[in-house]
């Protein structure tokens, strides 16, 4: 089975992807009505549906993200990060002087390493990757008896074997980058972003390893069984169920401006601290906690009158709606039980060794995830075990500077 990743348009860049559990945060009742319908099709899609409107990436734990290609505006090669897009003062590198000015530290070392090499390639637009190596940050280790050529650009180290086709062409390379996001427009500001980076069309270079991200099955492992199927669809009912019984409050909570971008934050420090439970108990705790680190930070009394008077409304808001709100959470539980039911069965293909540095040595993992792209809403979302992999991501050393 092989999932190809048709081509369409999204309105915007690509530069942050949701988990597809927090949709019910982000977009109340609409976004649950998406993320249902995403899972509905990534089960339709490993039970062998030819049908599914929905496309799959895999997602590599790459960094920095690099911005390449001709700047439509004058014709010129650039490399960059997110930063080309910013509306005041674009940070677009057509020299090593230029990123002398906008970078520094070993980000600005990557990014000239990738303006001297990708123009081989032949990039004719814009393209976004996940920078995944450069040829000194590349390690010989061992795993199970067997030689591995490795690199970790970010939390997860890859490695192949080093007597295979992949490690040779590694070693052999300057840089490596996988490449998932393509950019069309007249100009920087108006371009609009394609899933769809086309490396086919893209030159060889013994300088570049490079590759996409598309999500391919070939040995048909993460197939799912009649079984299998059926536990997925059971879920999926019973989100649907839940869904009923709360989406007028939901629309309600996300309209609470001042308290879902806490909701949010409340969730990574619950994932930091290896949980998905949340509760309206805890979220008044973290409230409360955060609040009260607010007033003492500020030194006029109006203003701690003021933040004293905002905790006090939403934590009664909070305390008055406890049971529908705890019923939220159950639901964000749900969808992410479901969620990883799927990881699961999508991380059955085996095509390069990935492990995660712990307190006892390296230990073989999955990848960070998978992306999900429906061509009805025209969104992308991620598919991630956060306990696996964002714990891990909030608390394993960088070795890159932003």
């Amino acid at each position: 089975m092989i999932l190809s990743f048709n081509k369409f348009l999204t309105e915007g860049k690509n530069t942050h992807l949701e988990h597809i559990e927090d949709e019910i945060f982000n977009e109340g009742s609409t976004g649950v009505e998406n993320a249902i319908r995403f899972l509905d099709e990534v089960i339709n899609m490993l039970s062998g549906s030819s049908k599914s409107a929905v496309d799959l990436t895999t997602k590599w734990d790459g960094a920095p993200a690099v911005f390449c290609g001709i700047n439509p505006e004058n014709g010129k090669f650039f490399v960059g990060t997110k930063s080309v897009f910013n509306k005041r003062s674009p940070k677009i590198n057509y020299t090593n002087d230029d990123i002398d000015a906008n970078h520094g530290g070993d980000l600005a070392k990557k990014l000239k390493a990738a303006l001297k090499f990708l123009p081989e390639l032949g990039i004719k637009t814009v393209l976004q990757g996940d920078l995944m190596f450069t040829s000194d940050s590349t390690f010989s280790m061992d795993v199970d008896g067997e030689k591995q050529l490795a690199f970790r650009p970010n939390t997860i180290t890859y490695a192949f074997p080093e007597d295979s086709d992949n490690a040779k062409e590694v070693k052999r390379a300057k840089l490596g980058v996988v490449f998932h996001t393509r950019y069309t427009g007249g100009d920087m500001a108006s371009m609009k972003a394609s899933f769809d980076p086309q490396v086919r069309t893209l030159r060889k270079s013994k300088n570049v390893w490079y590759r996409d991200a598309d999500f391919k099955d070939e040995s048909g492992n993460a197939t799912m069984t009649s079984d299998e199927q059926s536990y997925a669809e059971d879920l999926l009912n019973d989100i649907k169920a839940q869904f009923s019984n709360t989406s007028a409050f939901i629309d309600e909570v996300t309209g609470f401006a001042k308290l879902i971008p806490m909701v949010k934050i409340y969730v990574n420090d619950m994932v930091k601290s290896g949980s998905v439970s949340g509760s309206t108990r805890g979220l008044v705790g973290f409230v409360t906690q955060k609040y009260s680190e607010a007033i003492d930070s500020v030194k006029t009394e109006v203003t701690k009158a003021s933040k004293r008077a905002e905790l006090q409304e939403v934590v009664r808001y909070l305390n008055s709606n406890r049971e529908y709100l705890d019923e939220v959470f159950e639901l964000h539980e749900s969808i992410t039980d479901l969620k990883i039911f799927l990881v699961r069965k999508l991380e059955k293909i085996d095509s390069i060794g990935t492990f995660i540095q712990t307190e006892n040595g390296l230990k073989s993992t999955a990848p960070e995830g998978f992306v999900a792209v429906d061509r009805v809403s025209n969104k992308a979302l991620k598919l991630v075990d956060r306990l696996e992999f964002s714990r891990s991501n909030f608390t394993v050393a960088k070795n890159w500077v932003k």
